[in-house]
């Protein structure tokens, strides 16, 4: 099913299982396509190396692997993971940084887009619970907190609508749904689970 190129290699794309997120892309050999199946981990080929490396034996940040499809020409593969840390070398959570052009950039900030990317941030934080992350403080407080934060919010966004301050509905609907997606990460629902309730429910 897998068409390896004149090198050996595949074209492998990593994602989030959790955000869905488009973390890096590199490459397979057979060898390193057998360690990923064995797991738990996810190995690669380096192109400039020439040589295997299980990413993350030198940071710490492993990928864990979740499951492995190919693509409809047998040469691409899609390898599903749960990130122990930054997926990026950068320290970022994302290779995907950079927007090639205003129309690329408007996708991410815009629409679902952008609460795709921020619940990836937020799954990031509690993977590695950086020191002075009020989104780490949030997580660590736990569920409970999260919750009063969520219908603290919630009031203060129709109060805002209620009493015509259309400058601060904006402002305040952030903030309730930022706290919403990291109630969401609390309780361990992807965001995928709501994107589907929506969907079933425009039926």
């Amino acid at each position: 099913m897998i068409t390896f190129d004149d090198r050996g290699l595949v074209t492998v794309v990593v994602q989030d299982e959790h955000s869905k997120s488009l973390l890096m892309v590199a490459h397979m050999n057979r060898e390193a396509l057998d360690r990923t199946l064995a797991g738990p981990h996810v190995w690669f080929y380096s192109r400039s190396r020439n040589e295997l490396w299980e990413k993350g034996a030198t940071s710490g940040n492993y990928l864990k692997v979740v499951e492995v499809t190919v693509d409809c020409d047998g040469d691409a593969l899609l390898v599903t993971v749960l990130p122990e840390g930054p997926a990026c070398h950068t320290g970022a959570y994302t290779c995907f940084q950079s927007s090639v052009d205003s129309s690329y950039e408007k996708n991410d900030r815009f629409g679902p887009g952008v609460l795709q990317l921020l619940s990836g941030l937020i799954h990031q934080r509690a993977l590695t619970m950086p020191a002075g992350s009020y989104t780490s403080k949030l997580l660590t407080d736990g569920a409970s907190r999260i919750a009063q934060k969520v219908i603290e919010e919630a009031g203060e966004t129709g109060l805002a609508a209620a009493t015509g301050q259309r400058d601060q509905v904006a402002s305040e609907m952030s903030d309730l749904l930022y706290h919403c997606l990291v109630l969401l990460e609390s309780a361990k629902v992807p965001i995928d689970d709501v994107w589907t309730e929506l969907s079933n429910r425009k039926r």
